[in-house]
């Protein structure tokens, strides 16, 4: 048992850590997140090998990340440490920045709403799975998707800019 667990660690370790990571938004959440799912996985490998281990384990990243009880212990948020190097070339400085930029919008989302993003664009899940998944109806799949890529596309949207001076102070 224990060898066929840390076969499969090896094999797959790397993309359950990117697919938490997306769904996190940070690299040591995800890690973690992983680490906690593995560590139940563990206990019960025998019966999860021989089914299907990547959808489980996806499966219970997701459940894991959106639930209430995660939300509560995760509470602590790192701040940012700077960065004195002089940046680079300008292509890759805007890169970083729009990439900075998504992150930051992606974060603004609910749990419910970046997880559906995730599973469906990062995945290429249907409805019917991310419901699956979720454990929810495939409607609110869609009402997540919808709401969340309204409120990124509300993001980006390019606000006018006031015209006079009693707009500017509403």
């Amino acid at each position: 048992m224990q060898s066929g667990f840390e076969d499969y660690v090896r094999a797959r370790g790397d993309a359950l850590r990117r697919f938490a990571y997306l769904l996190c938004g940070d690299r040591h959440l995800g890690e973690d997140l992983v680490q906690e799912v593995l560590v139940k996985a563990y206990r019960r490998w025998s019966r999860i090998e021989t089914d299907q281990p990547d959808r489980y384990l996806r499966t219970a990243l997701v459940r894991s990340h959106v639930s209430w009880l995660r939300r509560l212990s995760n509470a602590e948020r790192p701040t940012t440490i700077s960065d004195d190097r002089p940046a680079g070339g300008g292509d890759f400085a805007d890169q970083q920045a729009s990439r900075d930029e998504l992150w930051h919008r992606l974060a603004g989302l609910t749990r419910a709403q970046r997880a559906v993003l995730v599973l469906r664009y990062y995945e290429d899940l249907d409805d019917r799975q991310i419901a699956e998944i979720l454990r929810c109806a495939p409607s609110t799949v869609r009402v997540h998707a919808m709401r969340g890529l309204a409120r990124l596309r509300d993001d980006m949207s390019p606000r006018p800019l006031p015209t006079t001076i009693s707009e500017a102070t509403r």
